[in-house]
């Protein structure tokens, strides 16, 4: 039984061009980029021709990214970031009740250090209301967070409009579009953000690295202190192999955007037809006009999601849910509970999420299975 990964939204198989790239950075060109003599020039070569490739892959310039471990440090340090930068103009910070733990936490922290933090609600498929984002908006508000696409549903948000709002206000925007980056085009020219996440290991790069996108102009104050680099936003010795996985990945994904987002989108057709065809109860949760197209998150009234689980892996399906199984205990995702209140919808929801190596043939294979261990759970 060759087993099939479904879960590339926790995180994905590095890509063989990417790891061929990486190999000389670990033993042939090791310099430290910092350095002056050939072995430096060399890796700072690359650097810079990494930090190009993914500035043109969202149409940014080469000074506005800056490289970070991975996600959750490039969303701390935007909003860590500008929060105690902008502190003298105001302690007021919006975000959502959706986010990723790495903005949640974050703000959480900030809350016990003084700043007033508001969570917006969203609505059952998980999209934020621009009206209640305006009507929260204050004298003292100077940073909102939101993220681009949800991880958990797939919900996008409405952060064209909701970044144009805050344009006019004089508010930083900050979005985490590390679901989004890669799945869905993304052009910071046209976009009305000032602060942009991205980690690697989401497109078939290498764990361990991201970049934050800081648009020109805009400032934060650094929570790391040493060398100069990254133009004095983000000390350490940069990890070049990871950079230049990074980058190489960054390439590969965005240029084959449209034929993902339609392959996705049969893959999604499928399943849900079987499920229909197999006569299983099921429902559908998130958006299904503003959704990212590699994620499905689908609730089986009826059937315990710690059971699903255990048998989907038992029948070599590699899923996941969003929520969190701690000594036995699963608690309902916080995502699935400001979509729609903690019932058993919420508990019975598995995501599914596709990339590659996936085919068709494995995708309805996927969705037969689940409907027989949805019938046999259900039964019991």
């Amino acid at each position: 039984m060759k087993p099939i990964y479904v879960d590339h939204a926790a995180t994905s198989p590095l890509h063989p061009d990417v790891l061929e790239a990486m190999m000389p950075y670990f033993n042939e060109y090791f310099g430290n980029p910092s350095s002056i003599h050939r072995f430096g020039r060399e890796t700072r070569k690359a650097l810079d021709d990494a930090r190009k490739t993914i500035a043109q892959s969202i149409n940014a310039s080469v000074d506005e990214i800056i490289f970070t471990s991975g996600g959750t440090e490039a969303d701390n340090m935007a909003i860590v970031g500008v929060a105690k930068q902008q502190s003298s103009k105001g302690n007021h910070i919006i975000t959502t009740a959706i986010e990723h733990h790495a903005v949640l936490h974050t703000c959480q922290q900030l809350a016990k250090e003084g700043f007033e933090v508001t969570y917006l609600p969203v609505d059952e498929t998980g999209r934020v209301s621009l009206e209640e984002l305006q009507e929260s908006v204050r004298e003292d508000t100077i940073l909102v967070t939101m993220m681009y696409g949800n991880n958990e549903v797939g919900t996008i948000q409405p952060i064209e409009e909701v970044g144009t709002f805050l344009k006019e206000k004089g508010i930083a925007f900050h979005t985490d579009a590390v679901q989004a980056f890669g799945t869905v085009n993304i052009n910071v020219q046209t976009l009305p953000v000032d602060f942009l996440s991205v980690s690697a290991h989401k497109i078939n790069g290498p764990k361990g690295i991201g970049c934050l996108y800081i648009r020109k102009g805009h400032a934060l104050k650094p929570f790391l202190y040493g060398g100069e680099q990254e133009r004095k936003r983000r000390a350490g010795t940069e990890n070049v192999a990871a950079i230049v996985g990074f980058a190489k990945a960054v390439s590969m994904a965005t240029s084959n955007i449209e034929d993902k987002m339609d392959r996705y989108k049969s893959f999604k057709d499928v399943m849900v037809k079987v499920f229909r065809d197999e006569g299983i109860e099921f429902i559908l949760n998130g958006s299904t006009d503003h959704t990212l197209p590699h994620i499905l998150n689908v609730s089986f009234p009826g059937a315990n999601v710690e059971s699903l689980l255990v048998n989907l892996d038992l029948a070599g399906i590699a899923a996941s849910s969003g929520s969190a199984c701690t000594a036995g205990s699963v608690e309902p995702s916080h995502v699935l509970v400001a979509m729609i209140g903690n019932d058993e919808r919420t508990r019975s929801a598995i995501r599914f999420s596709f990339g590659l190596g996936n085919t068709i043939d494995e995708i309805e294979e996927v969705a037969v299975k689940t409907a027989a261990i949805v019938k046999r759970i259900t039964a019991l």
